[in-house]
């Protein structure tokens, strides 16, 4: 049995299939310019193709923000820097096609790797993506295409990239398993919106399994177990028929009320990316929308996208979610969010830096054009405006003031706005949940962005492998900084959400519920399980808990206190 961390919930059981790539031997051998470079052009067409067809296949299961790592990838392959780089090379060389390839590929994946801004490090695997499968082309060799596949099977392998989850159809692909990853990487992303189990960060299991041999993967419990017994194939296939039914059972908890057993209603709502994640909300028994991260609107335009496909945009969602609360973010970009069509100034910790509500405050005229198009929205439904990593008072009364000024603006010119808008704060800087009770004079409501909130406190970067211990949302620290940013708001008579990851944790549901949280925004497949969770609880019985909790000293004393307490 190996360990990993569980990405995406399931069971599964079937044949291993071991998804090795090809190995490439590329050696330095004079040539001909002329017929390399007629090789070369064949290979970038081919690679082209390649990608359009795996997104094509992607497109039938993904959404639409989700598919945009496809359209990267094919920018790269028709970028005319990389291309010319090894056409200069096999001109000025006269060295073959994969060997040029292989250089430049380097070079360019080295250059990336070495960069301060965590967004472009990142863009290095990609780069190693397109131009591992474009040598591929060069040498006649087979990328393996898990399109093709056609029976039951277990995915092994050191990890995927875009194009292998993108190529994955969930009728055989029953799971996977990879040596590296988190929670948070591309593979684990796409398959939870695939609802297929995976189990990530299993080192070793890509040596220990072999090809055909049966395998139980338990994401679940993110253990993976290989050459399994008769009688675990029967106890695991149990599980797995248990957790079906289970997931079947939840349906029944579509329609009803989040409500504890002594009365205590709160709401269940939904995160999106896009217009179209509303049906997945309104499957899953979501009673709003807790966060539209419009950001995906500007990552995918090829330019700062205009008033009216915002509106149009954000009309969709408020009607789709017929009159229910949908809390949409204003443009949070910077850090890791890069735009192609706007090049941020460089900045020693970008993180920190110029990004999310500081941006538009900057920008003010890209700020009032999505504030517009919100607005006009608002006619159309119940809209919670909320401005993120809003730092001080003053931050917030500047951004609430260019709402103000459109607002008027637009009443002025006798279009319809929406009479009840709500304009709040996105709670994720720690100085922002220390002074919650002040910020909560001004803001009609406060949703509390834990991803940030924890890694900002902690002064620890969640994508890092090393310091990823310190990422502890239950740690009393980080319960106290919630606690301050409720009853900040309660005490000034405001409502208080969460669409942090932690608003999905069962383990920390108990604890969000004692401490006062009115809503729990979360990916929509999580709604029903949490539902389950918090009808069967007393609201009474985890405050008290809740309030023993903030006097613990460790994150471990607290998941001990809740596992006794439920």
């Amino acid at each position: 049995m190996l360990k990993g961390i569980a990405a995406s919930q399931g069971i599964a059981i079937a044949k291993v299939y071991k998804l090795e790539q090809p190995v490439l031997d590329i050696v330095r051998k004079e040539a001909v310019a002329e017929e390399e470079l007629a090789k070369l052009d064949a290979a970038f067409k081919k690679t082209i193709e390649d990608i359009e067809k795996i997104k094509e296949v992607a497109s039938k299961s993904l959404a639409p923000e989700e598919l945009a790592v496809f359209d990267a990838h094919l920018m790269m392959a028709g970028d005319p820097e990389l291309r010319g780089q090894i056409e200069e090379k096999i001109k000025s060389e006269n060295v073959n096609a994969e060997y040029a390839t292989e250089e430049v590929a380097n070079m360019m994946i080295m250059i990336f790797e070495s960069m301060e801004d965590a967004y472009m490090r990142e863009r290095a695997a990609d780069i190693k993506d397109v131009t591992f499968r474009l040598k591929c082309n060069l040498c006649g060799k087979v990328i393996p295409n898990l399109a093709t596949i056609d029976e039951p099977v277990v995915i092994v392998a050191k990890d995927l990239t875009p194009s292998d989850t993108g190529s994955l159809n969930k009728e055989f692909a029953k799971g996977f398993a990879t040596e590296i990853g988190g929670r948070t990487s591309h593979s684990a992303i796409m398959a939870r919106s695939l609802e297929i189990p995976a189990v990530v960060g299993c080192t070793g299991v890509l040596e220990a399994a072999h090809e055909g041999d049966p395998v139980i993967l338990d994401a679940l419990t993110g253990e993976v177990i290989l050459f399994p017994t008769e009688e675990q194939i029967a106890e695991y296939t149990a599980k797995g028929e248990a957790y079906k039914a289970e997931k079947e059972a939840l349906k029944a908890l579509k329609a009803q009320p989040s409500i504890s057993t002594d009365g205590h209603k709160v709401l269940l709502v939904g995160n999106i990316g896009s217009p179209a994640d509303v049906e997945g909300v309104k499957e899953n028994g979501g009673e709003g929308v807790g966060l539209f991260r419009t950001e995906f609107l500007y990552m995918k335009s090829e330019d700062w996208p205009d008033e009216e496909t915002q509106y149009q945009a954000y009309k969709t969602v408020l009607e789709g979610m017929e009159g229910k609360p949908v809390v949409i973010r204003t443009l949070d970009i910077g850090g890791d969010k890069k735009l192609k069509y706007y090049t941020f100034e460089e900045e020693m910790n970008p993180f920190l830096g110029v990004r999310a509500v500081r941006f538009c405050l900057m920008r003010k005229d890209i700020f009032r054009t999505q504030l517009r198009a919100l607005l006009r929205a608002s006619a159309y439904g119940h809209l919670c405006i909320m401005f993120p990593m809003i730092a001080t008072v003053k931050e917030f009364q500047e951004a609430k003031a260019v709402y103000d000024e459109e607002r008027a603006k637009l009443i002025a010119e006798g279009i319809a706005v929406g009479e009840k808008v709500e304009v709040g704060c996105m709670i994720e800087i720690p100085a922002a949940a220390v002074l919650a009770d002040q910020i909560a004079k001004y803001a009609d409501f406060f949703s509390i962005g834990t991803n940030d909130l924890i890694q900002y406190s902690m002064a620890a970067d969640r994508m890092s492998q090393n310091v990823s211990y310190l990422y502890q949302p239950m740690n009393p620290s980080i319960l106290r900084l919630i606690k301050m940013t409720i009853d900040g708001a309660h005490k000034n008579g405001k409502w208080c959400g969460m669409c942090g990851e932690m608003a999905g944790d069962e383990l920390a549901a108990p604890i969000l519920l004692g401490l006062g949280l009115d809503e729990f925004s979360m990916s929509a497949t999580s709604i029903l399980r949490a539902r389950k969770m918090i009808n069967g609880l007393s609201y009474e019985a985890m405050k008290e808990m809740a309030a023993k909790a903030v006097e613990l000293d460790t994150m471990e004393e607290v998941a001990e206190l809740v596992k006794a307490s439920i």
